[in-house]
Parts: C-alpha cells; sequence; structure tokens
C-alpha cells in the first residue's frame, strides 16, 4: 500500500508564507511526477504545480512567481513552497504522485489565507 503524508497547511496572514510536504511511503517501485492540485468546494480542481523527475516544473498562471515545487528523491518527498500569499489561495491543497499506472492521492491539507 502507498500513503501520502501531508503537512504544512494551515491559517496564514496575506502575505505570508507557508511550505506544504508531502511524504510518500509505502511500496513504492518508482515515482514520476509528483504535484500538488488545489480544489475550492463547488469549484473545478486546479492544477497547482507539478515537478518531472528531472526537475522540470510546471505551475498554474496564477502561482508563478509566488509558489516553487521541489522534490526529494530520496525521501520520496514532494515540497511545495507558498510565499506572498493571497486570499485567493485558500484552498484544499492535495499532494499526488504518478506510479506505473496510477496516481495515488494525499487526503488533503486545508490552507486558508486571510486579510
Amino acid at each position: 500500500q502507498v500513503q501520502l503524508v501531508e503537512s504544512g497547511g494551515g491559517l496564514v496572514q496575506a502575505g505570508g508564507s507557508l511550505r506544504l510536504s508531502c511524504a510518500v511511503s509505502g511500496s513504492i517501485f518508482n515515482i514520476n511526477d509528483m504535484g500538488w492540485d488545489r480544489q475550492v468546494l463547488g469549484k473545478q480542481r486546479e492544477l497547482v504545480a507539478r515537478i518531472s523527475t528531472d526537475g522540470r516544473t510546471i505551475y498554474a498562471d496564477s502561482v508563478k512567481g509566488r509558489f516553487t515545487i521541489s522534490r526529494d528523491n530520496a525521501k520520496n518527498t514532494v515540497y511545495l513552497q507558498m510565499n506572498s500569499l493571497k486570499p485567493e489561495d485558500t484552498s484544499v491543497y492535495n499532494c499526488n504522485v504518478d506510479l506505473p499506472g496510477r496516481r495515488s492521492w494525499g487526503q488533503g491539507t486545508p490552507v486558508t489565507v486571510f486579510s
């Protein structure tokens, strides 16, 4: 079984920073892309950032220049550094990893940004 354990979410004032972590454990043979999505109730899930095995990244336009995704392959962990947070960033953030033939998801961690 594969488990994704997230940490780092919480409540932060606008302009502040949070660092999300997602550690993957269990029966893992290899991990391909890793990423973070977010979803607000009633809205479509949005890709926030993804990172490939060789370190290439993509970001949603709304977070470019503010968020940075990174990974530590030795620790099977993906991070999302979120700076200059805005109230619009308030959401539930889910990490995910691509394994052979499937994608695994974390349970989601809420991020609330207040003015």
